[in-house]
């Protein structure tokens, strides 16, 4: 919570930028007060593009932010500018959490602040990033990568999704989940997930045609597959209710399924599981045993079991936690 300092500079990416400004510059404090104060810290002026902008104070103000945010830039082939890399490190060091968007991840690098730390940026440039900081351990296939208090992601739309992870650590699912549906995108992508599949996506219209059997290759569209199973989650859906929805065998949904959200139907219903009870977690009073039913678990100790291996922590732990964080 707290200041977010966008660090701007010219040459940046504008669609990082404005994604990050757009989740921690809007006004949400309806949703959470305090929501951020962001301002944006560069050169005097920016330019990058097309566009022209004034920032708001010099980057010798990033060590005064909680957050500092680090969008990319378009040239990777040059190294990043002095200015920019040794503020970012004096931020890191005065405590600030340090996030970068996409190809931001060359500026963390040369700061330093990725040595022996696993990070990622555009899939397009792991490569470069890795030959150029060797002590860097660069991972290609995922989305954002969360070291504490520095945090990588890949390109464009994995900004989003990182700047929704930062959201959901400081305020919680629920208004992450908010925030996301105000943006209309996806509330939760877990970092590990694939960056990219080599696979075809199906087209959203590809519906199974009349008489098509469920070995059909056709083409119920996952998007509403999605939104139908998480309409249900209360429900003990399998993965063969899931295919006998899109008319498919079990094998060939799987196929498409990993083609549309890099994962397995079985492992994304586990996922989606997870955030509810989450969710409930941290804006209900109901017992574990209650969550568990309502997310489809069918006992507490079934949800126990799964939300301690994905979370890292019990339910009852997390509901104490949260509650004490947002107190705080």
């Amino acid at each position: 919570m707290g200041t977010v300092a966008l660090a701007v500079t010219d040459g940046m990416l504008h669609f990082e930028l404005s994604v990050a400004y757009e989740v921690f510059g809007a006004d949400l404090s309806r949703l959470a007060d305090p929501w951020y104060d962001v301002t944006v810290c560069g050169p005097d002026p920016v330019r990058f593009g097309r566009f022209r902008m004034e920032p708001d104070h010099g980057l010798d103000r990033l060590p005064d932010a909680d957050m500092v945010i680090v969008p990319g830039w378009a040239d990777v082939d040059v190294d990043p500018p002095a200015e920019l890399v040794d503020a970012v490190r004096a931020a890191h060091e005065a405590g600030a959490r340090v996030a970068s968007l996409c190809t931001g991840a060359f500026v963390l690098a040369a700061a330093g602040l990725l040595d022996g730390r696993r990070a990622t940026t555009h899939w397009a440039h792991t490569d470069v990033l890795a030959a150029r900081y060797p002590r860097v351990e660069v991972d290609p296939d995922v989305l954002y990568v969360d070291n504490g208090s520095v945090l990588t992601s890949a390109g464009k739309a994995a900004a989003m999704d990182l700047c929704l992870h930062l959201v959901r650590l400081d305020h919680g699912s629920a208004i992450a989940n908010t925030v996301a549906r105000r943006l209309v995108v996806p509330p939760h992508r877990a970092g590990g997930q694939a960056q990219f599949v080599t696979a075809p996506v199906p087209a959203l219209d590809d519906r199974a045609s009349p008489g098509s059997g469920p070995h059909s290759g056709g083409g119920y569209p996952v998007a509403e597959l999605l939104a139908w199973a998480t309409e249900r989650l209360d429900q003990a859906l399998t993965v063969e209710d899931l295919a006998r929805r899109a008319h498919m065998s079990s094998r060939n949904l799987g196929r498409h399924f990993r083609a549309v959200t890099g994962t397995t139907p079985l492992q994304w219903l586990l996922t989606q599981r997870i955030r509810r009870a989450q969710e409930l977690l941290e804006t209900t009073g109901d017992s574990v045993d209650a969550i568990a039913e309502a997310t489809g678990m069918g006992t507490a100790t079934t949800l126990r079991r799964h939300f301690n291996r994905t979370i890292g922590v019990p339910p009852d732990t997390y509901r104490r936690t949260f509650r004490t964080s947002r107190g705080r």
